[in-house]
């Protein structure tokens, strides 16, 4: 990935099945990064979680996000 292009973050919610995240990682020209985020959720509000995200170009992570909900969406349909 070029240095003079800007790269974006997706947080991969945890829970992903490993089997997705690196099927994204050979699909995808991604790479995974610990980022540490603050959880707005039930108790835990403020609380700081190291997270990992998948980060890229723009239009590729536009279409990891789109892979990433439609096997998640199949993953927890059973398919």
């Amino acid at each position: 990935m070029p240095d003079d292009e800007p790269l974006y973050d997706i947080i991969i919610p945890p829970g992903v099945p490993q089997k997705i995240i690196l099927d994204i990682l050979n699909k995808f020209d991604v790479t995974v990064v610990d980022r540490r985020e603050k959880i707005k959720f039930a108790n835990m509000e403020g609380d700081e979680r190291d997270l990992l995200a998948f980060r890229g170009k723009l239009e590729v992570m536009q279409k990891v996000e789109t892979y990433m909900r439609d096997q998640l969406n199949a993953f927890v349909a059973g398919k």
